[in-house]
């Protein structure tokens, strides 16, 4: 009658039981059991442990190369790409999420349990339960906005459907999906919980933090704005889209900042065992899917040449390249008036630059360094982590260390296991957002150095210029504010590098070089370091250029041919595919 599936999970997380719906009578007896149905909605947020066998979506951008040849991600770039090989997971995963919170919705509301009444906990038990359709709402525009990113418009569900009914929607438009989530997020952002950690008796335990609140749901409505007033969905650069966009990203920041939430000082334990209860990383954190202690993506990642290692994802020149220098000089620059080289690549950087990327000659990590008789990294040409040593070494020259928890053990005598928990939404990322959306706002109004542009009258009292700062500044980072009068070219090439290596492997550069519409500048090129070991002890450096294929159609994800035949073509594919 009920079948249950529980994932395992650690202390202090929530608890993901999945209940599959066979009898709704049965269901409604216990709040547990519609509780069941909210852990099953949760169950399909996103998250990027290695999606494609290993590799994650960063490896199809200019972010990193896979080590594997022959790996599924090379599909987005290497012409296999097609509406009968269309990756539509996401497609799967979201309706069957929106389908459960259309059930939940449809189905499952203004129940009172009259039979646990004399339960000493059903007041708290009754408070959760009343959340739900609020936790639920956000949970479906989430989805829609996972879809409208990947798609575009996508056919609208509000409610729950038999097999036909689905499959003679026709398609909304971007316009109608985008529209869709803010009219929801609007209208719960003030009803829904505003933040579990204050509720005294009311919290039924330390899992409910896990849960959607009023600052998750603030931040999808920011972003989703940013993304609509972005050049993929907005072709024609409606200004008030921008501003639209600003002010909710703003919102948000003000919010945060009254609640006592800001940047977190070390920007490394934002993704550590502990950020999800640590009150330095989860002041930061709006919103995060928490997992199971498990070491799965160290395996995929950790260099190879260490036990079970398969040094999956290595990060790109490209990504090392945009990495400023301490005193906040960019790369080139510093190359350019001789004060930096390829052969000190990781001397008087960015901070961020040593706690995302491993290199040569490096001890990490932990237990690598220590059970090879305390031997550095060897990337180069013929080095213990390098090629042709290892047919998966790295060749690039570098390691994905962000993510990566570093006190991992993957010899089977030792192994070990942490708690991981993928950030869907971090302050930072809005201070970003805002800067982004006021400076396009202010640019498309003509304004010379719209950097430094503000508008107290409408609340946006923070320039671009010094939101994009902000998380060059953390305490961990240290760089220098963007300095006043930027040209409009330079401070946007400085804000996207900000954003590259800020939110490098959160799965952002995937999608924002799409809706920028700016792929065949920075996808097409992508650049691997090759190292080689002299007979001295001293080192040369190449660095090797390699083509990757990109066309158009690529902005927007194919529509999987078999949901078209499904619909008897009332889902027309989207454009080239």
């Amino acid at each position: 009658m009920l079948g249950v599936c529980t994932l395992v999970s650690c202390a202090d997380k929530m608890d993901y039981a999945e209940y599959n719906i066979y009898e709704k009578d049965y269901v409604t007896r216990n709040f547990g059991y519609v509780g069941g149905l909210m852990t099953r909605i949760y169950n399909d947020l996103d998250g990027d442990w290695g999606n494609y066998s290993g590799a994650v979506l960063g490896s199809a951008t200019d972010e990193s190369q896979v080590s594997h040849a022959g790996n599924a991600i090379e599909d987005f770039y290497n012409g296999a790409w097609s509406p009968s090989n269309a990756y539509g997971s996401i497609w799967t995963t979201c309706y069957d999420g929106i389908e459960y919170a259309n059930q939940v919705l449809d189905e499952f509301q203004g129940l009172k349990f009259d039979e646990l009444v004399l339960n000493a906990d059903y007041a708290k038990q009754l408070f959760r339960y009343q959340n739900y359709k609020y936790e639920a709402r956000w949970a479906r525009a989430y989805f829609y906005f996972l879809l409208a990113r990947q798609y575009g418009g996508v056919p609208l569900k509000t409610h729950t459907m038999s097999a036909e009914e689905s499959n003679s929607l026709t398609r909304a438009t971007a316009d109608d999906v985008f529209k869709f989530i803010d009219d929801e997020c609007a209208a719960i952002q003030d009803s829904i919980i505003k933040d579990y950690t204050n509720l005294g008796d009311m919290i039924v335990n330390k899992s409910e933090t896990g849960r959607a609140n009023k600052f998750a749901v603030m931040a999808l409505r920011a972003r989703a704005a940013m993304y609509y007033a972005s050049p993929l969905f907005n072709p024609t650069n409606d200004a008030e889209r921008w501003l639209k966009a600003a002010k909710l990203c703003k919102a948000l920041i003000d919010s945060c900042d009254a609640s006592g939430r800001r940047l977190s000082a070390s920007y490394s334990q934002l993704w550590s065992a502990t950020a999800y209860s640590d009150a330095e990383p989860y002041a930061e954190i709006i919103f995060s899917r928490r997992y199971a202690a498990a070491r799965t993506f160290e395996s995929y990642n950790f260099p190879t040449g260490y036990q079970s290692a398969q040094g999956m994802n290595c990060p790109t020149q490209n990504l090392v390249d945009a990495y400023d220098m301490a005193d906040g000089t960019p790369w080139e620059e510093a190359v350019a008036a001789g004060m930096a080289s390829d052969t000190a690549m990781f001397e008087n950087r960015d901070p961020r630059l040593s706690l995302t990327v491993a290199h040569n000659g490096e001890a990490w990590p932990t237990d690598y360094y220590s059970s090879n008789g305390n031997t550095p990294l060897q990337t180069y040409v013929g080095g213990i982590n390098g090629r042709p040593t290892s047919p998966y070494g790295t060749p690039t020259s570098y390691y994905l260390k962000k993510y990566c928890n570093s006190s991992i053990i993957l010899r089977s005598s030792a192994a070990n296991t942490f708690a991981h928990q993928w950030i869907i939404f971090r302050l930072g990322e809005f201070y970003l957002n805002y800067a982004e959306s006021l400076f396009q706002y202010a640019k498309a109004q003509g304004k010379e150095n719209a950097a430094d542009y503000i508008d107290a009258a409408q609340g946006l009292t923070l320039s671009a210029r010094m939101a994009a700062s902000k998380t060059r500044q953390r305490t961990s980072v240290g760089l220098p504010a963007f300095p006043t009068g930027m040209d409009n070219d330079t401070f946007w090439r400085r804000y996207k590098n900000e954003r590259f290596v800020e939110l490098a492997f959160e799965g952002h550069r995937f999608f924002d070089v799409r809706r920028w519409k700016e792929a065949d500048q920075h996808f097409r090129n992508i650049v691997w370091m090759q190292i080689t070991k002299n007979d001295d002890g001293s080192f040369d450096y190449k660095r090797i250029n390699n083509t990757r294929l990109w066309e158009d159609k690529m902005y927007l994800f194919p529509i999987p041919q078999t949901e078209v035949a499904k619909s008897h073509g009332l889902i027309q594919q989207n454009p080239g595919w």
